[in-house]
């Protein structure tokens, strides 16, 4: 994509903002592409697009009609896989195995899977007794919300915006996506899909830029929008729902998290190794669900220490053509915030068992925002770097002596995502994954997902669900109809 410019996408147009904005490949540094901003009179018209289409042929669609339109959409983003991988793997620096085998085929999935789930949807209905002895019958119509506003992340781009837009669209909905400054690529692309397959005007509208004092905040702030649906930080989550809150509208948040890993001496060892440095590092740690906090059983705890070291220093860290195993973070901003927390450790006492620092190449990768994978122990559960996230390829190891040590451990965080559990003793899992305070547990695995199942967290880690009918009842407000016979 370098040296074009990509444009926002609005009432089924292609359009230029106010000001542009450099895309830079966190590789090596380089522009990857320019991305125009969109101003207020931009996003304004695109949510004026995405009401108007709700009155026209997309608000009086079949449902099947519809979802066979969405299918198309998943046929399309097949077609231009390549486009989609060489688009994500630029704004990122991913691995190429991650992309080709978890990120774009999840796009496609998504749209997919709430196509046939809306197809397969019954409407509800029950008869009363009425003192006529006629009776009634009460039925329930889902209609779409109205216009979405999608705000989504730059750790997972292009699936974590189709894991909100494919559902919005299934019950009916139109959107308003603004995808983060840092990885515009592929939401650009998803646009060009939208409008190649026929996507009627201004369903799908697209709008590029910031967050306070640009898109974000302008899309949030208007009050023709019915609906925000958000993933990012908890702090960012909490700004759009003082927004959200003028109008009384719906908001389903997946924010930040603070994740546990607890593993037993009777677990699987090797399993819980591998498992373990997946939760902990993969995406270079930039995952909302991985384990920064990890909890080992003291009579293992030394040679799990020393075989997670082992295992993190043979991860390979490089270009994603190079087979590399991690790649970079995000951008030079989010590595100086990483290394902030690393120097935080140590001032706090930590022992650095491994990593802690920026690698070195010796060629253009010098100028990419690579980090080394880190491995702590010995912090206090009170120290920042215990309670607050990181995002980044990081993990503390502490040693616990009984389950009720390590359920306080583990619950003891103003977040409450995730947790994942290892042991052979299936009786203690499932004890121990229902006292914990998470929105998902996953025991002897690690971001294993069935679509249909509830996502999303407790406390600052989110509020709602998405994932299979979860999702479609987000998007969809129940109408009640009552017919007297």
């Amino acid at each position: 994509m370098s040296g074009r410019i990509l444009k926002n996408y609005v009432a089924g147009e292609f359009v230029d903002g106010s000001n542009l904005f450099d895309n830079i490949n966190p590789v090596d540094g380089t522009l990857v592409c320019q991305v125009s901003e969109a101003d207020k009179k931009t996003v304004d018209k695109a949510v004026s697009a995405a009401k108007e289409a709700l009155k026209g042929p997309w608000g009086k669609i079949s449902r099947k009609d519809r979802c066979v339109l969405l299918m198309k959409v998943a046929d399309e983003i097949e077609n231009r896989f390549d486009d989609f991988v060489k688009a994500e793997i630029a704004d990122t620096g991913k691995a190429h195995s991650q992309v080709k085998n978890i990120d774009i085929p999840r796009g496609a999935a998504n749209f997919r899977f709430f196509a046939d789930l809306a197809t397969k949807q019954d409407e509800k209905s029950w008869d009363m007794e009425t003192k006529d002895g006629k009776g009634a019958t009460n039925y329930i119509v889902d209609k779409p919300i109205g216009v979405v506003a999608v705000i989504s992340p730059w750790n997972l781009p292009l699936l974590l915006m189709t894991w909100k837009v494919a559902p919005a669209l299934a019950a009916g909905n139109t959107v308003v996506v603004k995808p983060s400054e840092e990885t515009p690529s592929t939401a650009t692309l998803l646009a060009e899909v939208m409008d190649k397959v026929g996507v009627p005007k201004g369903v799908f509208n697209l709008v590029h830029g910031f967050g306070p004092g640009s898109a974000g905040e302008v899309i949030v702030s208007n009050p023709d929008v019915d609906a925000v649906t958000f993933t990012g930080e908890s702090s960012t989550g909490v700004a759009i729902m003082k927004n959200a809150a003028v109008g009384l509208r719906p908001v389903s948040f997946e924010l930040g998290g603070k994740n546990a890993a607890i593993i037993f001496a009777d677990a699987d060892f090797e399993k819980a190794v591998a498992g373990t440095i997946r939760s902990a590092f993969s995406n270079c740690g930039q995952v909302c669900l991985c384990s920064e906090r990890v909890y080992v059983e003291r009579s293992i705890f030394n040679d799990f220490v020393d075989a997670l070291k082992k295992e993190a220093q043979a991860i390979k860290i490089g270009r994603p053509e190079d087979g590399s195993d991690m790649g970079p973070l995000i951008s030079k901003v989010h590595r100086d915030k990483v290394m902030a927390y690393f120097s935080l450790a140590l001032e706090e006492g930590a022992t650095l068992i491994t990593g802690g620092g920026v690698p070195e190449f010796g060629d253009s990768r010098d100028n990419g925002f690579f980090i080394r994978p880190t491995i702590w122990t010995g912090l206090a559960e009170d120290a920042r770097c215990m309670k607050e996230e990181i995002f980044g390829p990081v993990c503390h190891i502490t040693p616990f002596d009984c389950e009720g040590d390590v359920i306080s451990y583990a619950n003891d965080s103003v977040y409450g995502l995730a947790a994942a559990i290892w042991t052979t003793d299936m009786d203690k899992a499932n004890r121990i994954a229902r006292r914990l305070e998470v929105g998902i547990c996953w025991v002897n695995e690690w971001f294993l997902r069935d679509l249909s199942t509830p996502f999303g967290g407790v406390k600052l880690s989110g509020i709602g669900r998405e994932g299979g009918i979860h999702s479609l009842e987000f998007y969809s407000e129940p109408l009640t109809i009552c017919v007297k016979h």
